[in-house]
């Protein structure tokens, strides 16, 4: 009877683990690409893939949207998983943009290849870099731990320096505009209280 159990067990975990693989399939983003040459914007569909081993954008679609291809010195073989060559040839151009998600910003160099329907690929190195967070069931992805290097610090700086910059001029204004006789009560003369009806 205990032999029973422990086989009705195992089926069940098996399915469970089928069945968590079965959404695990792929994870898409929606990201912003920018020329560098004319500051064009262009939304592209990603697909994020852990077993490539670098960034890929189609080379229909780098050619449609007008990306500028810069041709390698030396061409690049492409290998299957397998270890064979792929029939789609070598890598011979790459293409450099700016890259937006979420706030991150980020400049990048791509590999231009034949990826069928797909426009982008952002494999191993990118994901590894960026150390997401991926709810692989939800499919939706939170770039909460980016190394600096990455461009949100200095999005963060540059949104607190902004911040810096507003307060010293609202306390400029205000000596300004508000006698010093009511700089006690300077609260109720800033911007934000400023904006709002009183109850």
């Amino acid at each position: 009877m205990g032999n029973k159990s422990n086989s009705i067990n195992t089926t069940e975990r098996v399915r469970d683990v089928r069945c968590t693989l079965w959404l695990l399939r792929e994870v898409w983003l929606k990201v912003g690409l920018e020329k560098l040459e004319n500051h064009e914007g262009v939304a592209v569909k990603v697909l994020l893939d852990s077993g490539t081993t670098g960034l890929f954008m189609n080379a229909t679609f780098a050619k449609e949207k007008g990306f500028k291809m810069e041709k390698l010195k030396k061409p690049l073989l492409v290998r299957n998983v397998d270890g064979t060559i792929n029939v789609g040839g070598a890598i011979t151009h790459q293409v450099e943009c700016n890259m937006f998600f979420k706030g991150h910003m980020e400049r990048a160099r791509i590999d231009v290849y034949n990826l069928g329907k797909t426009e982008l690929i952002l494999g191993m190195p990118w994901l590894a870099a960026h150390n997401l967070e991926i709810d692989w069931e939800k499919g939706e992805v939170k770039m909460t731990c980016c190394p600096p290097i990455c461009g949100r610090e200095k999005q963060k700086e540059g949104r607190k320096e902004t911040r810096r910059i507003e307060k010293d001029e609202d306390k400029e204004t205000l000596r300004k505009l508000v006698p010093r006789k009511f700089w006690k009560w300077k609260k109720v003369f800033g911007k934000r209280e400023s904006e709002r009806m009183p109850v």
